[in-house]
């Protein structure tokens, strides 16, 4: 049993790594090859590259916040839910595989924006989609992550619940 917790806690820590790390070495490269506010075309002016500094959180929630409040709510907040959250992930046993790698994303893709935010002041953002009827933010891979794994978590979650209620449907057809 100790050997399967231990190869868990290797995967979970294998998950956050690559996580932190495509996110910081994204980041790194939008920093040294792209000027503040400088439009680089990708995909036909689809996918766009543009380099700002995020002092705020989601779309730059919380920018005009004064610096304690701003460390309060955009650092020492975050740190306490993504701790629990990475506690709980290393604690609940039984948690469905999907579930693990929904909370990986989610907490790596935390961790590497609040890196940058205790690391530069800011957090790095530099992709940004525009599909005319469609349009984001200007977003980073750390974001990216975050989406993911709250993705997988509701999908996972979703699916449990259907197999649920079809088991209980099943079981009173039976009877």
């Amino acid at each position: 049993m100790k050997a399967k917790r231990f190869l868990r806690t290797l995967v979970v820590l294998a998950i956050l790594s690559v996580n932190i790390g495509c996110d910081q070495v994204s980041k790194n490269i939008a920093r040294q090859s792209i000027n503040d506010n400088e439009r680089i075309s990708v995909i036909d002016g689809y996918l766009m590259l543009t380099k700002v500094e995020n002092t705020g959180a989601f779309l730059s929630v919380g920018h005009d916040l004064p610096a304690p409040l701003k460390l309060l709510f955009l650092t020492i907040l975050p740190l306490v839910v993504l701790g629990a959250a990475l506690i709980y992930l290393l604690a609940k046993n039984g948690l469905p595989n999907l579930t693990m790698v929904g909370i990986c994303f989610a907490v790596g893709g935390g961790l590497g924006n609040i890196y940058d935010r205790l690391i530069y002041g800011s957090v790095t953002d530099f992709l940004h989609i525009d599909f005319v009827l469609f349009q984001t933010g200007i977003f980073n891979m750390a974001d990216v992550s975050i989406m993911i794994g709250m993705f997988v978590i509701l999908f996972d979650s979703y699916g449990r619940r259907t197999t649920l209620i079809h088991q209980t449907v099943d079981k009173q057809v039976d009877n």
